[in-house]
């Protein structure tokens, strides 16, 4: 059984993850990169909001070591649906708003890798995030945050296209966003996330610590260019990065310790609903640059609701 285990590991695609990231050596972060955008870094203020993300990753490409493609038969498609209540209180820590929240993954993987296929809908690990702080300036914004992955997703070794990692993740962020005009049609978004993983339960194995990097370039249009209830349009180039930077450590970790990496860019429109009190956001990121792990195209379709 173990041996079944070690070559599902590596022959494998999505496995125990819900952000259509895969393996070589097993990917070990929890965070979906491309979830954010123009201005990534940027929290509304003080009221509650409900945000919804809806993710879209295809991949037939499967990098080894070198950067290299895999002649792999492989073929992955991810549809996640993460649901994250936002509360920004009226609370200040260190001048800042306080703004505690969750997120919820439901997630549909279907995958083809050679001769192994797993196709299934289940519930990703969540989050926590109760602690959360952002600040607002006359031409930036600026957030922190520190939350925790809680391994409640479905977890089967076996079957690998279910959602759950089986181990608990700690995560920090930090970012700004800069408005170079006074009227804030510009802006400059950017936010870091530094994961680190628990072992994963029945196997000893800590997959390695990985840094992302999201950031956004933006540009308002002008007022007059909405169309009908369509208002505030904004268009701009987004990307991200994913960077391994610790071994994978474990008994049971015997592939490579090479550090796998991925970059990306594309496109983003946003544009708001004011009767609705609600913000529309759709992206595109394009991978390139990917090491020891798959290599596609994320596509995001996000609604953010303020109450």
């Amino acid at each position: 059984m173990k041996q079944r285990f070690r070559i599902i590991q590596i022959l494998m695609v999505c496995v125990l993850m819900w952000t259509g990231t895969a393996l070589a050596g097993p990917t070990g972060n929890e965070f979906t990169n491309g979830g954010e955008g123009i201005k990534v870094a940027t929290v509304g203020p003080p009221g509650f909001y409900y945000r919804l993300y809806n993710f879209f990753y295809k991949t037939e490409t499967l990098t080894d070591r070198n950067g290299k493609k895999l002649p792999a038969d492989l073929d992955v498609f991810v549809f996640a649906q993460a649901h994250r209540p936002i509360w920004v209180t009226n609370i200040k820590i260190l001048g800042g708003d306080w703004l505690p929240n969750v997120v919820i993954p439901i997630v549909y993987n279907d995958f083809r890798a050679g001769s192994t296929t797993d196709s299934r809908v289940s519930l990703g690990d969540c989050v926590v995030e109760p602690l959360a702080i952002a600040w607002h300036g006359e031409q930036w914004d600026a957030v922190i945050g520190l939350m925790a992955w809680v391994p409640v997703g479905h977890y089967d070794p076996y079957h690998s296209g279910g959602a759950g990692k089986g181990y608990w993740s700690g995560q920090f962020d930090a970012g700004g966003t800069y408005y170079p005009d006074k009227e804030k049609t510009w802006s400059l978004s950017w936010l870091g996330r530094y994961e680190t993983h628990g072992k994963q339960r029945g196997h000893d194995v800590r997959l390695g610590d990985d840094f992302h990097f999201e950031w956004g370039i933006g540009k308002a249009l002008p007022a007059s260019m909405g169309i009908g209830p369509l208002k505030a349009f904004e268009v701009g180039v987004v990307g991200y990065a994913q960077f391994q930077v610790t071994d994978d450590r474990g008994i049971d970790a015997t592939w490579d310790k090479v550090h796998d990496r991925v970059f990306a860019v594309g496109p983003e429109i946003r544009f708001a609903i004011p009767q609705w009190k609600t913000l529309i956001e759709m992206r595109t990121n394009i991978e390139f640059g990917a090491v020891d792990r798959t290599e596609g195209i994320m596509t995001s379709f996000n609604v953010t609701r303020a109450f």
